[in-house]
């Protein structure tokens, strides 16, 4: 009989900003798949926008994540210095001759004329895949590169979500992994830090549902095993907006002045439909209560009362 898969699973926030209630539902989501299993549990901070990340948010989302009850195991490096480790993988690319440069703007990508999926994404018609290089000499500026894809259809069987399928040629096209100012993109770091961590369970907001079949691709491509999948559904307010770190009457820093944190990990819990009531609770009882059956696929919608109370 196959040994059961030891599960290492990850919380990999960006730290932008305060953590907000939807940050909250997903590492308590995460940490709950992870510790149900018995499995280790990784905290990575994924800080690849400079402009935005800084070290004294991190360091307030560590403290949110101990507020809440959520440990891990283990750190791994943050995104920013991992850079050796891209640059490898984009070498090994590159000598497979699977990049190319694009010289592209963003006006012409988003082009009312360029093809778009149903959702309004663009789709890369590979308007720079076979440029000369003459014609890559007349550019004056610096270009993103290109991963080659294939016209082949990437299937993934999600835990929450259900089956999700997108050919890379029709649905995506060609997609950026360095940009023109050097930096790597989400699609390749979270990729390769993934796969080297050896993480195999990846549960997340179902907004990066649609990034999993160019996820795939890379796997292929550097060797790694495909995680097992679980799209969260995302927590939306009264409104159906979002929520985001714009909302500031959401972010745990306010949250913490009006509620418990086995008050708001009960409200989350119930919510997900992991309980049936939302009581104060604190993750570790809930561990025993986990299972992906119980978690609602479709988004979820708080209303929040000036008690705090949620409806």
């Amino acid at each position: 009989m196959q040994e059961k898969q030891h599960t290492v699973g990850r919380f990999a926030p960006t730290p932008s900003g305060r953590m907000h209630l939807g940050n909250a539902f997903a590492a308590l989501m995460a940490w709950l798949a992870v510790r149900s299993q018995g499995g280790t549990m990784l905290l990575r901070m994924e800080d690849l926008d400079t402009q935005r990340t800084k070290p004294e948010y991190a360091q307030l989302l560590r403290q949110d994540l101990q507020w809440l009850g959520l440990d891990w195991d283990t750190e791994t490096p943050c995104q920013t210095n991992r850079t050796e480790a891209y640059i490898q993988c984009f070498e090994q690319l590159q000598a497979q001759n699977l990049l190319y440069p694009c010289y592209c703007t963003r006006s012409q990508l988003h082009s009312v004329n360029a093809p778009h999926t149903s959702d309004g994404t663009y789709v890369y018609p590979g308007t720079c895949r076979n440029l000369t290089p003459l014609r890559q000499a007349s550019f004056d500026r610096a270009p993103a590169w290109r991963l080659k894809v294939p016209d082949r259809l990437y299937s993934v069987q999600d835990r929450i979500q259900g089956l999700y399928r997108e050919n890379l040629a029709a649905d995506c096209g060609d997609f950026v992994i360095r940009r023109g100012d050097g930096a790597f993109v989400y699609q390749l770091a979270v990729t390769v830090d993934d796969g080297q961590w050896g993480v195999n369970q990846v549960v997340r907001g179902v907004d990066l549902l649609s990034s999993v079949p160019r996820q795939m691709y890379l796997q292929e491509l550097f060797g790694f095993p495909q995680p097992e999948y679980a799209h969260i559904p995302l927590l939306v307010a009264p409104d159906g907006r979002r929520l985001s770190k714009r909302d500031r009457d959401m972010d745990l820093g306010v949250l913490q002045s009006r509620l418990t944190a086995p008050h708001l990990i009960g409200i989350l819990a119930c919510a997900a439909g992991i309980i049936d009531r939302a009581e104060p609770v604190s993750p570790r009882e809930l561990v025993g209560e986990f299972q992906f059956s119980k978690i609602h696929k479709d988004k979820i919608c708080l209303k929040l009362s000036k008690t705090y109370d949620f409806l």
